[in-house]
């Protein structure tokens, strides 16, 4: 299960929107830009009390909801992805928001240091926890921050409940910061020295990036063709 916690220049600002035509291939994920399409899906998520439990998240309306996707969509230091199911997202014949598991988030945390951002990554279906999805979601992230926002500093807050979640980031040699008993929760770090570069970052070919726009709309193309038929 993978849960963790929910004024820069201008350089920074058109780095951390470099992902608004960005899809990310692994081997069992796709990562896409969030958009206006994903709400509805992603709304019914967050209605979850547990959910809105794990990610200290209110529960917003549907319209409340919409304004936050275009809130993060335009925030100059947030980064997010949603995330699909690859096998399910491969038959164009389903719709991508039927492929949503979960979202991941790279965000600014310091706006006089734009090599230090905040991992959140969710996975919000039940079914698809325990999978080592969110152990791929997380080397993705990673090896994204450092080669296209230039990251150098990640940190990671997770409630101390959350014993698996802290168990796989330090597996990635994130160590301990900090820890609130009032807030319950650690914060978790890693600096990507040259060792953390060689080991994450050395064999890329796991990871395809592509144009988001012209993958879905080929996807909607052969759809479409498919129900002239």
């Amino acid at each position: 299960m993978a849960w963790f916690s929910r004024t820069v220049d201008s350089q920074v600002t058109l780095i951390m929107r470099i992902n608004e035509d960005t899809l990310l291939e692994g081997k069992s994920v796709v990562l896409v830009p969030y958009n206006a399409d994903h709400v509805p899906r992603y709304h019914q998520w967050m209605g979850c009390p547990e959910l809105q439990q794990l990610t200290a998240s209110e529960p917003l309306t549907l319209e409340q909801e919409y304004d936050m996707q275009r809130s993060w969509r335009e925030d100059d230091d947030k980064c997010t992805f949603i995330i699909l199911d690859k096998q399910r997202w491969a038959d164009p014949a389903v719709q991508e928001e039927q492929c949503m598991v979960g979202d991941v988030n790279i965000f600014l945390t310091d706006p006089s240091d734009s090599s230090l951002a905040e991992l959140e990554i969710m996975i919000a279906e039940p079914s698809y926890r325990g999978k080592g999805l969110g152990k791929e979601v997380t080397r993705m992230m990673i090896c994204y921050g450092v080669t296209k926002l230039g990251i150098r500093k990640f940190e990671a807050k997770i409630g101390l409940d959350n014993k698996v979640s802290i168990a796989m980031f330090k597996r990635f040699h994130f160590h301990e910061l900090s820890v609130s008993e009032v807030f319950r929760e650690v914060t978790l770090g890693m600096t990507v020295d040259q060792a953390v570069r060689t080991r994450l970052l050395g064999d890329m070919a796991f990871m395809q990036e592509r144009e988001y726009r012209k993958d879905r709309d080929s996807r909607q193309e052969v759809t479409s063709s498919h129900a002239t038929l």
